[in-house]
């Protein structure tokens, strides 16, 4: 039987795809019993991840109709939005009007959509045939016996993961013209079954377009090219151009706080995995090559006390609120410093609850700034008691700017799951299991005290390194395939192996002691 039988009263087709023993699958599946049969739609992460797909799916589907020679390319997610570019043609209203007419049309169709494989062989004939590109970094796979694609009448294309089984599916939709691209826009996990307005986040995608810029001159913009500078033994080249351009992207900070007089505290936050610790080193060496010696304060040992702690939903500890903070001793504390007066800082206790007085007592010089490093910090509300002239606010994360192809994006999260994962395993004693079944709880948490504030930052550091997870994977698949499918947790370890498997490695003796990739491999400079 199907697995789309236990879905059958579904009428508005909210039902994407399904769980079968704890793997994501079409509803187009055989399966032995439907008890087994777990409904995905758009509030799980899978569900979100199928519905892109087939978005952009019909989004290409409807390109190809109307403007066959148009050279798409799936850029970057931006507030539930994918970022797209035409690199051969200029994007007009008239061209968008035209492609959401015909995307209408082919989801008003309900087309079904195939998933087909060939062999390698067959593949290979396939390609010298159609002349196409469309998935053919299947072909260098060697983890793959076989090269699908997902066919919807003539048209044809590769997708990463699994798609809905027509085009009906995907009903929800817009598509707006946007700088010099446009905005593919599907609706948020809280509010799944309507369009939110659009929230704009120019600081994000600007700092993210520059990247792209640099890796396209590089010609390294998806992992086939990426693969292929390995193959043809340019790795240590790919290193040192990533890592000078995270060094000129760190001065240019540095040199923007030096330029902007009166700056005494440096705010940094970001989310999990985006290498605050080594960026905030970094920095401070920049800092003091201008004259600037770092102070650094943890907000961490500013928690109430443990009774004071507020409670989340479900009557745990939420050390993640704002008001965990002890906002006004942490402030007396701050306008004390900058005043020049001796502060003793405290020392907080996890065990008790507790802030204790070691005797470490800090006073600033002239020449001296405060950095301070944590979730909150791009709340203005957590230092104030500090004039904004007197604050330079820095948002840090991996943003992913490397494709597997034109159409399939690596999602940024991805990234910092993988750099996660390593990390948690090589220094925290954690296996994969335990990351990824916190890893909801840590988003969370993100997308309430970070990314409401990112665009209020002065300056913002991608901190994705071009040739990192060809680094990370040999650390990272070996700990993802202990996870088997008794556990939740399994279809998104599956995806993430999936992925690693279509990068080649490189050996992470070449990456540099100072690197940021060292914070999660080990070996880093900053730890000696």
């Amino acid at each position: 039987m199907l697995a789309l039988e236990k879905f059958k009263d579904d009428k508005e087709r909210k039902i994407l795809a399904c769980k079968y023993k704890n793997e994501v699958k079409p509803l187009n599946m055989e399966v032995d019993s439907l008890e087994d049969v777990v409904p995905i739609d758009l509030t799980k992460r899978d569900g979100r991840r199928v519905y892109q797909r087939g978005l952009l799916y019909i989004m290409g589907m409807a390109f190809n109709r109307v403007y066959p020679k148009a050279y798409l390319t799936v850029n970057c997610q931006l507030s539930n939005s994918i970022f797209c570019n035409v690199d051969n043609m200029k994007v007009t209203y008239e061209m968008i009007n035209n492609i959401k007419k015909e995307m209408i049309e082919i989801v008003n169709s309900d087309l079904p959509i195939k998933k087909i494989d060939m062999t390698k062989e067959e593949a290979e004939k396939f390609y010298e045939r159609e002349k196409t590109l469309r998935g053919i970094l299947q072909l260098d796979n060697k983890y793959k016996d076989e090269v699908s694609l997902y066919f919807c009448e003539d048209y044809y294309n590769y997708f990463y993961g699994v798609m809905p089984i027509s085009t009906g599916y995907i009903k929800l939709f817009d598509i707006v013209k946007y700088h010099d691209g446009f905005l593919l826009r599907y609706p948020d996990k809280k509010t799944p079954y309507k369009l939110d307005k659009y929230k704009e986040t120019k600081k994000l995608l600007r700092t993210l377009e520059e990247y792209e810029d640099i890796y396209r001159i590089l010609n390294i913009n998806t992992i086939y090219k990426l693969n292929k500078k390995i193959e043809e033994g340019k790795s240590k080249e790919l290193i040192l151009l990533a890592e000078a351009l995270h060094e000129k992207k760190i001065s240019d900070i540095a040199d923007k706080i030096v330029k902007r007089k009166g700056i005494k505290i440096i705010l940094i936050a970001g989310p999990s995995s985006s290498g605050k610790t080594t960026f905030a080193q970094r920095l401070g060496i920049q800092l003091k090559l201008n004259g600037i010696k770092p102070l650094t304060i943890s907000v961490d040992n500013y928690f109430v006390e443990r009774e004071d702690t507020p409670r989340d939903e479900n009557g745990q500890y939420d050390f993640e609120r704002l008001d965990s903070i002890d906002l006004e001793l942490f402030n007396d504390h701050l306008s004390r410093l900058l005043k020049g007066e001796e502060v003793e800082l405290p020392t907080f206790d996890f065990k008790t609850g507790h802030k204790v007085y070691n005797g470490e007592k800090m006073r600033m010089r002239n020449n001296e700034v405060l950095v301070i490093e944590g979730i909150h910090c791009l709340n203005d509300k957590l230092t104030a008691a500090i004039p904004s002239e007197q604050k330079y606010k820095i948002y840090i994360s991996a943003l992913t700017v490397l494709n597997i192809d034109y159409y399939n994006r690596i999602s940024t999260t991805d990234t910092r799951l993988i750099r996660r994962l390593v990390r948690d395993n090589n220094f925290r004693g954690y296996k994969a299991l335990h990351t990824l079944e916190n890893w909801d709880m840590v988003n969370k948490g993100e997308e309430s005290y970070i990314y409401p504030f990112q665009e209020d930052a002065d300056s913002m550091f991608n901190t994705s390194l071009l040739y990192e997870i060809s680094v990370l994977k040999k650390y990272a698949l070996p700990i993802l395939k202990e996870i088997d499918n008794t556990h939740p947790e399994y279809s998104e370890a599956q995806s993430l192996c999936e992925l690693l498997k279509y990068f080649d490695d490189i050996d992470d003796k070449y990456v540099p002691r100072n690197s940021l990739l060292r914070e999660f491999i080990g070996g880093s400079i900053f730890d000696v």
